[in-house]
């Protein structure tokens, strides 16, 4: 036949054919790179010369299309690497991937010699050029050193269902086998350090660590709570009745004979409160031991994990009996007793052995907080604590039914001062007791001050803690035996007191904590209730304050038109009663609560302008302080930090930012009614002060059961009380009644005179900015001249008439303008006639005289 067409290479530029024509074209030659090929025959090739290749066709695949006779084609010179072979040549297929990669895709098994090759690997071999895939890829030799090394292909092949369940599977196992190393392995591990590195206490070891101290503010001591020998008298566990052995289990730990030493609930909930920010969960009568002796109170999970082991340990090494015994030696009882033998002395004064079922659960009761148990504290509730303590007995099978309902409350001995335990019989003793009870109010226990070793440091000044027990005793010496005396100073700007003085006897009651009615220093209170009105009713608002029927005044403080200054400086019953009606008795109390009151005030009346309800020294010292401060109130508080003697901080009082109750201007104006008082009763102390008196009317005529003084300069605030413990009459030695302005007013002109050379004169309250119409400048009861009208004659029926003067003062006594007794309880507060002037019927309205007795005039 005649010979084929000849192939010959495309020119440069020509048009390339559609990829599905170019797959047809000659593969490049893996070894030349160049491709020459000559036809000759049908269906035979024949490769001549170096690079030669003859490719055989079948014709029916070649562009002729079905029907044309094979062909065989040489091909000279170079081909463009698009050019291949037609597909489906086995030769073709064959010569499409290189024999070397071929055999290693079979060896390693990366591309098998079934796939089809990468025809951009084969145009890199064909130009001599190794693309980046070829390195970095995953059939290149970074992906083989990968695999040798260990790691992971890309091409991996995808797990099947039944392998990535079991790979789930094991990841569980692993994590189970985890969890329990976890949760076994490391507390057996820490148990065993902890039993290698904690040792086992002593009952002595308990009191080694036990000294407490109560500093002043300056950080001299003022007291030492130290547990000396004598309040702690050992014994043993034959000694101690069995009954009453079991009375502390009722109270402290019922199931101590059976428990390990530890309550593993307790333990778990003491961890999740304290995970949570709160506090620890209840420990066993071994626990309370560990801590008590060795470990501490500190709130931590360390120490619960440091009691956890040492009272594994001592339950091993000791019996209950005496872990038992070793605990009523050491623990405290309160009233400076350690230890079970000392605690039935000082509350029964009997030894231990002959302790009654009902003593017992006395003394058992008190050991969870002596400050709230101890019947002498607080009676109603120590009786509470002895039905938890003998129905527990009940509940346990200890007692039975019939001796529990035969039993009694028993009866105490009085508290005493014990050595050592820091109740002083003097005045100290209720500084002491004050700083207890704010201790327990702040959580931390007595049995935490007795036996962890606490450092307290106290607000009070020795330097006017001094002052202020010389200044009450000065004063009362040589009266009748019968008075007695409170004085309390508080500092306005923190709400620190810094003296405090309750009594002569330290262990008895504390008069500056004893609640009596108050007398006219409750005054100051409705001042700030009118300024707080809507419209607010100035100082400077007029009154008239004759006194009436049912409702009169003190001798020489009557004052037909007076301002609230003027009627404050002269302590007017009349005008500050009907103010407290028309601002509202309910806000009087509530400014007096404002103002730091915390005693009840239920029901007030219109006589709560009056002092007719019960507050402390306390109270009104701080309440006064907040209107010193400028309206801003400091709660008052004794102690400002507690550390323990491994100098854990327990509390700290934090910075006196206070909480402001009145205005700056309301608090200012209350003090200008307040500024005439001290002056105008002979009290001053050489620098602006105001203050006010009290005095409270016995149910005996012309007699007086309670006496106050109460003021303040910027920088302290005093309240002093004098009365008797009966509400009897108090009379001076020479046979006076005594008023605010006497006794009281003594004591407290005497302490604050010595105060104040202590402290740099400063200036004054600040500025006066008057609410309404400002006070008059004149002295109670002195009247301008009047100015007559010039528009009318005298005559004229529009004139007002001047205020009537005046009536002359007829006292059985010589006047007093500092008393203000209340009125009498059995009459009437108003008796429907309040005895103002009628108005003229027929004279017109303008000219009609203000009825200044319910209505303020001014």
């Amino acid at each position: 036949g005649q010979p084929g067409p000849s192939h010959s290479v495309p020119p440069r530029g020509a048009q390339q054919p559609p990829a599905a024509d170019r797959s047809r074209g000659a593969q490049p030659n893996a070894r030349s790179g160049a491709t020459t090929g000559t036809s000759t025959g049908p269906s035979t090739g024949t490769s001549t010369g170096p690079g030669t290749r003859v490719d055989t066709t079948d014709r029916s695949r070649s562009r002729g299309g079905p029907g044309t006779p094979a062909t065989a084609a040489t091909r000279t010179g170079p081909t463009p690497a698009t050019t291949r072979t037609a597909a489906g040549s086995d030769a073709t297929r064959r010569s499409a991937v290189p024999r070397a990669r071929s055999r290693r895709s079979r060896t390693r098994g990366d591309v098998g010699w079934w796939q089809t090759p990468d025809p951009r690997k084969a145009t890199a071999t064909a130009t001599g050029l190794t693309p980046a895939s070829e390195v970095t890829g995953p059939q290149g030799p970074l992906a083989l050193l990968r695999r040798r090394l260990g790691g992971s292909s890309a091409h991996r092949r995808p797990l099947t269902p039944a392998q990535r369940t079991a790979q789930r599977r094991r990841r569980v196992k692993w994590g189970v086998l985890g969890s329990l190393a976890a949760f076994v392995l490391l507390p057996l591990l820490a148990l065993g350090l902890g039993w290698l590195a904690f040792s086992v206490p002593t009952a002595d070891d308990a009191v080694n660590n036990q000294v407490a101290t109560i500093s002043f503010a300056d950080g001299t001591d003022l007291t030492r709570l130290v547990p000396e020998q004598g309040n702690r008298t050992k014994v043993t566990v034959d000694q101690i009745p069995v009954h009453v052995r079991e009375a502390v289990l009722s109270a402290e730990d019922r199931s101590f004979y059976s428990n390990p030493g530890f309550d593993l609930t307790g333990i778990l909930r003491a961890v999740w409160n304290q995970l949570q920010g709160g506090v620890g969960g209840g420990s066993t009568i071994t626990q309370q031991y560990v801590k008590n002796a060795l470990v501490g109170d500190q709130v931590s999970l360390w120490r619960k994990y440091k009691e956890l082991i040492v009272s594994l340990k001592v339950s091993q090494e000791k019996s209950k009996d005496e872990i038992l015994t070793d605990y009523l030696n050491t623990i405290y009882f309160g009233r400076g007793a350690y230890g079970i033998q000392s605690a039935s002395q000082a509350y029964f004064g009997k030894d231990v052995g002959r302790l009654t079922v009902a003593e017992g659960a006395l003394l058992a009761g008190v050991i969870q907080s002596p400050s709230r148990w101890d019947p002498a504290i607080d009676p109603q509730k120590a009786v509470q604590r002895w039905d938890f303590v003998m129905d527990g007995m009940v509940g346990q099978g200890w007692l039975s039914p019939g001796d529990r309902a035969a039993a009694t409350f028993p009866a105490t001995q009085q508290r005493k001062a014990a050595p050592g335990s820091g109740s002083y019989s003097d005045s100290r003793g209720h500084v002491v007791n004050a700083v207890k009870a704010e201790l327990d109010s702040l959580g931390i226990t007595d049995q935490e001050m007795a036996q962890d070793g606490l450092r307290i440091t106290t607000t009070i000044d020795p330097e006017r803690q001094r002052r202020a027990v010389e200044a009450a005793q000065r004063t009362l010496a040589g009266q009748p035996d019968n008075l007695r005396s409170a004085v309390v100073a508080i500092d306005p700007r923190t709400g620190g007191v810094s003296a405090y003085y309750g009594g002569e006897n330290g262990v008895g009651l504390d008069y500056a904590r004893v609640s009596k009615q108050p007398g006219s220093t409750f005054k100051p209170f409705v001042v700030l209730a009118a300024l707080s009105h809507d419209p607010p009713i100035g100082i400077g608002t007029t009154f008239d304050g004759s006194e009436q029927t049912g409702l009169r005044n003190a001798d020489g403080a009557d004052c037909p038109r007076c301002d609230l200054k003027q009627a404050m400086t002269i302590s007017n019953n009349v005008i500050f009663t009907k103010l407290a009606a028309k601002v509202g008795p309910e806000n009087v109390a509530a400014a007096a609560r404002a103002a730091g009151i915390t005693s009840p005030l239920d029901n007030p009346d219109a006589r709560l302008a009056l002092g007719n309800k019960e507050v402390t020294p306390l109270e009104l010292a701080s309440a006064y302080a907040t209107i010193a401060d400028g309206g801003v109130w400091h709660a008052p508080h004794f102690i400002s930090r507690v550390v323990t003697a491994d100098d854990r901080v327990l509390y700290e009082a934090p910075e006196p930012q206070g909480e402001r109750r009145f205005s700056e201007q309301v608090a200012r104006n209350t003090i200008e009614a307040m500024l005439g008082v001290v002056p105008n009763d002979g009290l001053g102390i050489g620098r602006p002060v105001a203050g006010k008196t009290g005095t409270v009317q016995s149910r005996f005529e012309g007699e007086n059961n309670d006496a106050w003084f109460s003021g303040f300069t910027p920088d302290l605030s005093t309240a002093v009380w004098i009365g008797t413990d009966m509400n009897s009459p108090i009379r001076t030695a020479s046979g006076t009644p005594v008023e605010g302005k006497t006794l009281p007013g003594e004591v407290w002109q005497t302490f604050m005179k010595q105060a104040a050379e202590e402290e740099p004169r400063p200036e004054g309250f600040g500025t006066y900015k008057p609410i309404g119409e400002p006070p008059s400048d004149l002295p109670p009861n002195a009247r301008p001249t009047p100015t007559p009208t010039s528009s009318a004659p005298a005559s004229s029926s529009s004139e007002v008439p001047p205020p009537p003067a005046p009536a002359p003062a007829t006292p059985t006594t010589e006047p007093q303008p500092g008393s203000d007794a209340l009125p009498g309880r059995d009459e009437p507060l108003f008796p429907g006639e309040d005895g103002a002037a009628t108005p003229d019927p027929g004279a017109p309205p303008t000219a009609q005289r203000q009825d200044c007795s319910i209505t303020p005039c001014g």
